[in-house]
């Protein structure tokens, strides 16, 4: 199992239409977390998900991308993004996720 750590800062005031934008779209990972800020930075999302390879991401973007359906979510998040940085995780050797 790899983990697909997703953050981002979103723009001031926009959290809740963006979670409510986000709520309604597909999830074809396995989400393990998706979480908001609630101290400090309250204009933060992070989510993680897992997934069995790292080929299953690259697969599914390009894909994600020329569905018409995503297409509206793909365009009004990128209004809602100030800034987005993702990480690709693996599980340590003594980890109790594999």
């Amino acid at each position: 199992m790899i983990a697909d750590h997703r953050a981002h800062e979103l723009e001031a005031g926009i959290v809740r239409e963006f979670l409510a934008l986000r709520e309604k779209e597909k999830h074809p990972d396995t989400v393990v977390g998706f979480l908001a800020g609630d101290v400090g930075n309250v204009s933060a999302i992070m989510h993680i998900s897992a997934r069995e390879e790292l080929a299953v991401g690259t697969r599914r973007r390009p894909a994600m991308a020329d569905d018409p359906a995503e297409r509206p979510y793909l365009q009004k998040s990128r209004e809602y993004m100030k800034h987005m940085n993702n990480k690709i995780l693996v599980p340590t050797a003594f980890s109790p996720t594999k």
